[in-house]
């Protein structure tokens, strides 16, 4: 005699299973659907990155660069010309766009506003910095070196 072997999930099996995928679906669905959380890591990287242009830009034209803060947004401007004297002109950024402006998507920022610094002919900052972003995120500038981290 021959025995059956019957394949498949008990009753119990499926409920459990059926309990912890809907368990896990409010715990996590959520945070696919807010944005913002990306637009946070999002404004971050592109902070850095333009910072450390504005530094490699202020060495490769042994010009002062200076960065100034909005709410939302940085702006970078270059001198004129080597010496003493304020940003007279808007920094064009790496795709020719002048102004170079990095302006934050949705209700993320800075919190609070951080005040303007420059980076010198040598890629030093005027100041250290730390600029706080969203709820979590620090961009900083390193005082002696001007190396840029989050």
């Amino acid at each position: 005699m021959t025995a059956c072997r019957v394949l498949g999930f008990t009753l119990i099996e499926m409920i459990v299973t059926l309990v912890l995928i809907g368990i896990l679906a409010v715990a996590i669905l959520p945070r696919f659907f807010d944005r913002r959380d990306f637009d946070e890591r999002a404004f971050v990287d592109q902070i850095t990155g333009a910072l450390r242009y504005a530094q490699k830009a202020a060495i490769a034209q042994r010009r002062t660069v200076c960065a100034a803060f909005s709410a939302n947004s940085l702006t970078l401007r270059i001198r004129s010309a080597a010496g003493n004297g304020p940003c007279d002109t808007d920094l064009s950024g790496p795709t020719g766009v002048t102004p170079y402006t990095v302006t934050a998507s949705g209700a993320v920022g800075f919190a609070p506003t951080p005040a303007a610094f420059s980076f010198d002919a040598e890629g030093r900052p005027s100041a250290g910095a730390a600029l706080p972003i969203g709820t979590g995120f620090v961009v900083t500038v390193e005082a002696e070196t001007g190396y840029v981290t989050y």
